[in-house]
């Protein structure tokens, strides 16, 4: 283990957020040592390579959060650096579909969310119009949101940092690293990894599902704790791909803090049919009987996980048994495209996100970033973060320019 020469800044996690801050910070400002270190052996290894890869519009967020301000510059920027830089994606369009009476009501609420933030183009739709757009869905109307979108979003967090150590050769990214410890001094941080010690003069915490470790870890006064929510994906045969065009969502059910079960065609023609929602017993674990003790003590020692789990016990069993149930699975997609069956599908991937619940059971909804000391910690970045990344980098651009004394 040998002691290396001193960064301006590290930033620890190497998914999209902490790619995108480190191309924001080396692009406003190029002399900065940058340090980027991700503890998996590739970049995007986590929440961002496994999503699936749908460019947000800004349609469901609360007009005036910052999800919602974020999430629509964000996606203006990485279309736009998509197009520069020969990143896979395809603005594409989806429809959000509804299939019975009871969802015109959060139909409509959510069309408003989308003027009121400025999501261009959206339009409500008939059930003629959607199918001329969807014709194997069967709904009673929509509305049509034509800037949404999908991105390989890994290869743009691989484009980050590669235009980071080409603007300044000092800066670097190290892959298979996990920090174990830091220690703040006077004036920089000791940095020790599972290979190396580093030493910085500030330090950036991207750490997504361990973000609350972390934090806590830097001494951050945090009440909510990180937890970890599987979501399966399945994957539509080639026989059966010719039945979704492009994007296809149902109308999110209020009552639960996900969007419900979609359709996307992703970047390489692939048609993914997911996520459910079942909570994990291990944070970064994608196989359904993947265990961690620690990840699970955590997860059951939290009042805030039994209160989700008792406000919405329905909920979880159905998402548990429709996690172990094709046929289940298959009833949900149904809903939308009553023509699928179960030759259809079949299983894909998984990804896992991280939900920074309160103690009562309910969701941090909005993005979170504090300052402490001589560090910035991303404490919440929830989907739309990927869509929202470089929105967020200019966030931490701006809060490291204050803090960090970098004018």
């Amino acid at each position: 283990m040998n002691t290396q020469k001193t960064y301006d800044i590290i930033i620890v996690g190497g998914g999209i957020v902490g790619a995108a801050s480190a191309y924001k910070l080396q692009i406003s400002f190029p002399s900065l040592k940058i340090l980027l270190i991700e503890k998996e052996n590739s970049l995007a290894a986590h929440q961002t390579g496994n999503n699936s890869g749908v460019i947000h519009s800004g349609l469901y967020y609360k007009p005036g959060s910052a999800k919602a301000k974020n999430c629509v510059d964000g996606r203006k920027q990485l279309v736009d650096f998509a197009k520069k830089h020969n990143v896979k994606h395809d603005v594409c369009g989806k429809v959000v579909a509804a299939v019975d009476e009871s969802e015109l009501p959060f139909l409509d609420k959510i069309f408003n969310n989308g003027l009121a933030n400025n999501t261009e183009g959206i339009e409500k739709i008939d059930a003629h119009q959607l199918k001329d757009i969807e014709p194997y869905v069967e709904s009673i109307g929509g509305i049509w949101v034509p800037c949404t979108g999908i991105i390989d979003f890994k290869g743009a967090t691989e484009t980050f940092t590669n235009i980071v150590v080409a603007k300044q050769p000092e800066s670097k990214v190290v892959l298979g690293e996990k920090v174990v410890d830091y220690s703040h001094g006077t004036d920089t941080t000791e940095v020790v990894t599972s290979k190396n010690k580093y030493t910085t003069k500030h330090m950036i915490f991207c750490g997504g599902l361990q973000a609350d470790r972390l934090a806590k870890k830097d001494r951050v006064k945090l009440k909510e704790r990180v937890v970890g929510f599987r979501g399966d994906y399945y994957n539509l045969t080639d026989a059966a791909k010719s039945k979704v065009r492009n994007l296809i969502y149902p109308v999110p059910n209020p009552a639960f803090p996900f969007l419900g079960v979609h359709f996307t065609r992703m970047v390489n023609g692939d048609v993914e049919c997911g996520p459910n929602a079942v909570l994990t017993f291990k944070r970064e674990g994608y196989g359904k009987t993947d265990f961690s003790l620690k990840d699970t003590v955590d997860a059951l020692t939290y009042s805030g996980t039994w209160n989700l789990l008792i406000n919405h016990t329905g909920f979880a069993i159905n998402e548990y048994r429709r996690a172990f149930s094709k046929r289940k699975f298959l009833k949900t997609l149904q809903r939308i495209i009553p023509s699928l069956i179960m030759e259809d599908i079949e299983p894909g991937r998984a990804g896992v996100r991280a939900m920074l619940l309160k103690e009562d059971g309910s969701m941090q909804d909005d993005f979170r970033i504090e300052y402490k000391d001589k560090s910035i910690h991303v404490l919440n970045a929830p989907s739309p973060a990927a869509t929202a990344c470089l929105a967020i980098g200019d966030s931490i651009c701006e809060i490291a320019a204050k803090y960090f004394k970098l004018l």
